[in-house]
């Protein structure tokens, strides 16, 4: 049987000298009822430290004294990035059935990625439902979406969103925009066949990294997680991004990651491609025009492909630079 676990924690003097081996028994069972009056990150390194300790009474009273710990109070401590992993830890523990811990827990990129798997599979009902608000935390993390996907709990939302579909779209419209990626090559067939047999977490991984014929297939796979992780694959190159751009089926988590990174929208061929995707927001789509050339206005003037807005706005600009000359 193991012995106590040993953690290694900066703590304060107060919180020391409360589960130091010599402290009085008394003050101990104070700190493991939660009465003694410290603030409330203090309160959980004394019971992080009176949990992993030797004394069976104190453990048993510092885990029912953290589970009872009041909503209000766990919160802010869950949800800031400076909180010791340990110590989210240890209110995800005792807490995965809290919507509002859970959620705050979430939030905070110190949360490590074991606690993720913990949560993604003890987790019920509504806080269960909170990853499907987490796509980007889903596509960065594979293993999770593997957990998850065991989980039977999931409500029909979150299953929908983890449900494996077909790798590549069948109409003509998506061949013709990412190119010649149906060509019946015997390796290019054997990687489009292994996707078919692929689960949702492993077709994740493999769109993290693989090569330019996995990312053609992947990147029409009818999952979104699937989809979107090809977009953070770092081998893509700015030329199959602009074709995501271009293709008005693409989804609008596509178009959103595309927008979001800075280095891709400085390209002038995906701005314009932004421009013109439906799915683009209105706000960027305009901003995007300024850099557009008068030839490219004049089009958009003419277009009955996007917003009104935007062909109002391309008018605006042509009369502008006319008047200029």
């Amino acid at each position: 049987m193991s012995g106590p676990t040993k953690i290694k924690l900066k703590v304060p003097a107060t919180v020391a000298k409360l589960v130091h081996p010599d402290a009085p028994r008394d003050a101990k069972i104070d700190a493991a009822r939660g009465a003694l009056p410290l603030p409330v990150v203090d309160k959980l390194l004394a019971l992080l430290f009176l949990i992993h300790g030797k004394d069976a009474e104190l453990k048993t009273l510092a885990r029912q004294t953290v589970a009872k710990l009041p909503t209000s109070d766990l919160q802010p401590v869950a949800s800031a990035p400076e909180t010791h992993p340990r110590l989210l830890e240890l209110i995800a523990r005792f807490h995965v059935g809290s919507v509002e811990v859970v959620r705050a827990l979430l939030e905070n990129s110190a949360l490590e990625d074991g606690v993720l798997l913990f949560l993604a599979q003890h987790a019920e009902g509504k806080v269960l439902a909170l990853f499907s608000d987490k796509v980007d935390l889903l596509i960065d993390n594979p293993q999770l979406v593997e957990v998850l996907e065991q989980n039977p709990h999931a409500d029909s939302e979150l299953q929908a969103l983890l449900k494996d579909g077909k790798s590549a779209g069948d109409g003509e419209e998506d061949e013709e925009e990412f190119g010649d990626i149906e060509e019946v090559e015997e390796e290019h067939l054997s990687k489009y066949q292994q996707a078919l047999e692929l689960g949702v977490s492993e077709k994740i991984k493999i769109a993290l990294t693989g090569d330019k014929e996995w990312r053609n297939i992947l990147i029409k796979d009818s999952n979104k997680l699937v989809s979107s992780a090809v977009l953070k694959n770092p081998r893509i190159t700015e030329g199959e991004v602009s074709m995501v751009a271009k293709n008005r089926s693409s989804s609008d988590d596509l178009i959103r990651l595309i927008n979001l990174n800075r280095e891709w929208v400085k390209n002038s061929e995906i701005r314009k491609a932004l421009v013109l995707h439906p799915k683009t927001p209105l706000p960027k789509a305009l901003r995007y025009m300024n850099s557009l050339n008068e030839k490219d206005l004049k089009n958009l003037a003419k277009s009955k492909n996007v917003s009104q807005v935007v062909v109002n706005n391309a008018r605006r600009m042509i009369m502008a630079k006319e008047k200029k000359k």
